[in-house]
C-alpha cells in the first residue's frame, strides 16, 4: 500500500506518474486532496489545545496518512474531519505521558489577545473528556454534533461535557452568573 507522501499532496506531476495516476484519477485525487488539505488546519487547532504544539503536529500527521491512505473511505463520510480527529487521537494516545493535560502554554507566549490568565490552569485541570469538548465547542466552534463523532460520544454526553466544564471553569476562576 502506498505510504502517504506529502508531495502528492501538491500533485507533483512526476510523483503522480510514478504512481501511475492517470487522467481519469485525478479528479478524486484532487478531491481528497482539497479535503486534506482543508482539514489540516481545524484539526491542528483542535490537537494544540489537547496535546500542545508537538502533539498536535504529530496527531495531524497521524491523521492526514491515514486519510490519504484511507481516501476512498473518507471521502464517503459525513464528518471526515471529526473522524481525522479521532484517528489523530486515538493513533497518538500511547505517546502521551501520564498527565497528558499539561500541554496548553501560557497565553502570553502563543501571543493570545485578552485570554484571562487564570484560563489555562483551570482548563488544564478539567477530566479530559470535559476539556476535549469545551475546547472543540468554544475554542475551536465545533456543533455539538461534530465534537460528538469526533469523541465518539453522543450529543446530549458533549452537553453534559461542556456543561459540567463549564461549571468547573466558572469555579476555578471564581466566576458567578448573575441572573
Amino acid at each position: 500500500m502506498f505510504k502517504f507522501s506529502y508531495s502528492l499532496m501538491w500533485r507533483e506531476p512526476a510523483v503522480l506518474a510514478s504512481m501511475g495516476v492517470g487522467s481519469d484519477q485525478n479528479q478524486s485525487l484532487d478531491a481528497i486532496e482539497v479535503l486534506l488539505s482543508d482539514a489540516r488546519r481545524p484539526l491542528w487547532k483542535a490537537f494544540v489545545g489537547l496535546r500542545g504544539e508537538d502533539g498536535a503536529d504529530d496527531a495531524v500527521a497521524e491523521a492526514l496518512a491515514w486519510g490519504w491512505e484511507n481516501r476512498q473511505r473518507l471521502t464517503r463520510m459525513n464528518n471526515p474531519v471529526g473522524y481525522l480527529y479521532r484517528v489523530g487521537l486515538t493513533r497518538t494516545a500511547t505517546r502521551l505521558p501520564a498527565d497528558d493535560y499539561q500541554y496548553l502554554p501560557p497565553p502570553i507566549e502563543v501571543g493570545l489577545p485578552d485570554i484571562e490568565p487564570a484560563l489555562v490552569p483551570a482548563l488544564q485541570q478539567l477530566p479530559f473528556n470535559q476539556r476535549a469538548a469545551v475546547w472543540l465547542i468554544h475554542g475551536c466552534r465545533w456543533s455539538y454534533a461534530e465534537t460528538a463523532e469526533a469523541l465518539g460520544i453522543g450529543r446530549s454526553t458533549v452537553g453534559t461535557h461542556v456543561s459540567r466544564g463549564m461549571q468547573s471553569l466558572r469555579q476555578a476562576m471564581e466566576v458567578t452568573i448573575n441572573g
